[in-house]
């Protein structure tokens, strides 16, 4: 199985090591806690590393938005990133430009500066691997935990679900789609979903309204992300599936790889837990941004769970995040 690690296995053997203490890490290694915050004085640092590993096409692009993404829902603006990048051997310089030519305008799009990292070519390497560190600085009193969820707050879905799985899919797997009868015009349009990856400006508003948590989910798609939510806060996250914003292209592309969107990749979607006196402020802010959402659930006492309602009446429990499916799709079949 590939992907995140089950958070059994990242206590024993991730978070308990983790060096010398220092007080003034204000959040550190933990489940669902994305961004470290470190204590600057009358601001906060705060600084993310995510790896790029199951994608080819846009991987520039994708890097820089998804760990720009987790600094933001910290409250942080994103402002400094170090880019390490793993070339497959035998690349073509064609796609070092491809790639540092993407890097270098998501990077100016959010205004961050690229200040260093590393460029190698890897062996048994069949990809291009990126891994990104962004760092970003809010006020003290403003930045905001993945676990700060409080019981009786209203979940908010912003965006769509499986908007970065989608993408990746209508790009790297175009041949097995349309060999399944999707048509062009279609996947053209679920490949430009990468372009909306940037929750940047939502989190920030929603920060400053009040937002109790921020999640950026990742890998495990929006079931994942909401999972570790609830265990990062130790309540119980209860949401409805028909409640949860869905386009139609992922549907259709879901449906045709018999895969669940609401476990596919799901960077450009964000989950803000809200007080419910702050949802008309936090609605407002999101008309102003002109996005879509949802109100998918609320914050409930219990054991730190997801409790998801299906549309056909079952109901499931997680208490660890679900293999992502992208992961599944590369085992099975390769890219075309």
């Amino acid at each position: 199985m590939t992907g995140k690690l089950p958070p059994v296995l990242l206590d024993k053997y991730v978070w308990r090591r983790r060096g010398s203490e220092d007080p003034r890490v204000l959040v550190g290694p933990g489940i669902g806690e994305d961004a470290a915050v470190i204590d600057m004085g009358d601001r906060v640092l705060v600084v993310h590393t995510d790896p790029i590993t199951e994608a080819v096409e846009g991987i520039g692009w994708l890097a820089i938005n998804i760990a720009a993404n987790d600094v933001a829902t910290a409250g942080a603006k994103p402002l400094w990133a170090s880019v390490a990048i793993l070339l497959p051997e035998g690349f073509g310089e064609e796609l070092l430009d491809e790639i540092t030519g993407d890097v270098h305008r998501a990077a100016k799009e959010l205004g961050i500066s690229i200040i260093g990292g590393h460029t190698e070519e890897a062996p048994r390497l069949d990809r291009p691997i990126l891994v990104v560190t962004v760092m970003g600085e809010a006020p003290k009193d403003r930045y905001v935990r993945t676990g700060g969820a409080r019981e009786g707050d209203l979940v908010l879905v912003v965006k769509s679900a499986g908007l970065e799985g989608t993408s990746i899919l209508a790009r790297d797997f175009r041949s097995l789609l349309k060999s399944r009868g999707l048509d062009s015009q279609l996947l053209e349009r679920a490949a430009r979903f990468a372009e909306e990856v940037s929750i940047v400006s939502e989190a920030l508003a929603l920060a400053r309204i009040g937002a109790t948590s921020l999640h950026d989910p990742t890998e495990g798609g929006l079931i994942g992300g909401l999972v570790e939510v609830a265990l990062a806060s130790g309540k119980t996250l209860e949401i409805w599936e028909k409640d949860v914003p869905l386009r139609a292209e992922t549907r259709t592309i879901c449906r045709s790889l018999g895969i669940d969107p609401l476990k596919l990749i799901s960077s450009g979607t964000l989950i803000a837990t809200i007080p419910p006196g702050k949802l008309v402020d936090a609605e407002a802010a999101l008309k102003e941004l002109g996005v879509e959402h949802r109100v998918a659930g609320r914050v409930v006492g219990g054991d730190a769970r997801l409790v998801l309602h299906r549309t056909d009446g079952r109901l499931e429990e997680y208490f660890e995040p679900p293999q992502d499916e992208l992961a599944r799709i590369w085992e099975k079949a390769p890219p075309s």
